[in-house]
């Protein structure tokens, strides 16, 4: 490993826990923060120069400096720090150095990140389509007293279901689920419901299962996290 790849691994290491914030963000602006904070923390370390003139910009600034200010330690604090960063003069040169040194040691900070980015929207997307039958399953669930942890699971299997339903690589595996249990209408896995034939040790729900677990993982979560949420 060269210096300059050396250099560019522990800044990347070191900013690893902005990248993680990924996984909390509800929305694309919110995710465009975060990518924005990883860039500047990695410009920070590898591009001194650039990062050093955007720092004096915003500082001499009264009021981006005061926006940050009034914000810190709030849970606007880093949205407010980037959105005075990308107003700067400095920010699209900061920019430009950290994706020059990025290819000098065959990195691509914008592949990384958009792989991050598609899985976290991917998920979310796919836990607003099957929202409303969690709220209809969990309020089932909560108002029947006899009810079981089997059937906190069988609840689980339908709302899974009707996740993997939004999902284009699981359109195979979710057709091949309904013919199992002989669902008559794909967008209402509950019409005709036979629990007796959800059986969650069969191998086609094996294949729906691990579909929707990785879906979750790309997008930060776990499908156990998201149902009991």
């Amino acid at each position: 490993m060269t210096p300059q790849e050396a250099s560019f691994t522990n800044a990347f290491n070191a900013n690893r826990p902005t990248l993680a914030l990924f996984a909390k963000c509800s929305t694309k602006d919110e995710l465009h923060v975060v990518r924005d904070a990883f860039f500047l923390g990695m410009a920070s370390q590898l591009c001194t120069s650039e990062y050093e003139a955007l720092r004096t910009s915003i500082i001499i600034d009264p009021s981006a400096f005061n926006s940050i200010a009034s914000s810190l330690n709030t849970a606007s604090g880093l949205e407010s720090m980037i959105t005075a960063a990308r107003a700067s003069e400095h920010w699209q040169p900061l920019i430009d150095a950290l994706h020059t040194s990025a290819a000098a040691v065959g990195s691509d900070l914008d592949g990384i990140w958009m792989t991050l980015e598609t899985g976290r929207l991917e998920w979310l997307g796919a836990l607003n389509s099957a929202h409303q039958l969690k709220v209809l399953l969990k309020d089932a669930l909560k108002t029947d007293a006899s009810s079981t942890d089997k059937d906190d699971v069988d609840a689980k299997m339908v709302w899974m279901y009707a996740i993997a339903l939004s999902i284009p690589q699981l359109s195979e595996v979710s057709q091949v689920w309904r013919e199992v249990v002989n669902m008559e209408d794909k967008m209402n896995p509950l019409k005709n419901y036979n629990v007796e034939l959800w059986d969650c040790r069969k191998n086609e729900w094996a294949q729906l299962d691990l579909g929707v677990q990785e879906v979750a993982e790309r997008g930060g979560s776990s499908v156990n996290d998201a149902w009991n949420a």
